[in-house]
């Protein structure tokens, strides 16, 4: 009578964990690109708070702020605004008319490398009009 073995060989074994690099090999970058979206999407959305803030301030001032902060919007300069941030946000060319808001990609977590439609979306930009430029990183095409 012979002796049943149980269990795996090591070839066996071995295939099993090719099998599962090759498929963490194709996922991860997927999977970062999706992580990077919606890191990106937090931006906007803070971008569109900042627009908002803006006309609210302008509609009790006589110009636009250039303070995101205390003394200005009461709004963060970093998207999240605790924890580890991928963006920094800040305001410019502020005057009667108009503004400039930005939100720039750290390198924290590979988010300067976000792109949508082969355009980079390591700058964001919107003014008073609504956003500038890069229509794919804004999600209209």
């Amino acid at each position: 009578m012979k002796k049943q073995h149980l269990g795996f060989t090591l070839i066996e074994l071995m295939i099993v964990v090719a099998i599962v690099g090759l498929l963490a090999a194709i996922a991860y970058p997927s999977y970062m690109d999706s992580v990077r979206k919606g890191r990106r999407a937090e931006a906007i959305t803070a971008l569109y708070q900042i627009q908002l803030a803006q006309e609210k301030w302008r509609a009790n001032n006589s110009t636009y702020t250039g303070t995101l902060g205390t003394g200005g919007l009461g709004l963060s300069a970093t998207v999240p605004a605790s924890g580890t941030a991928y963006y920094d946000l800040a305001l410019s060319n502020n005057s009667a008319t108009g503004f400039t808001a930005k939100a720039t990609a750290k390198t924290t977590g590979g988010q300067d490398k976000d792109t949508a439609g082969g355009i980079s979306c390591k700058e964001l930009t919107l003014t008073q009009s609504g956003p500038s430029g890069q229509d794919a990183c804004w999600g209209k095409n």
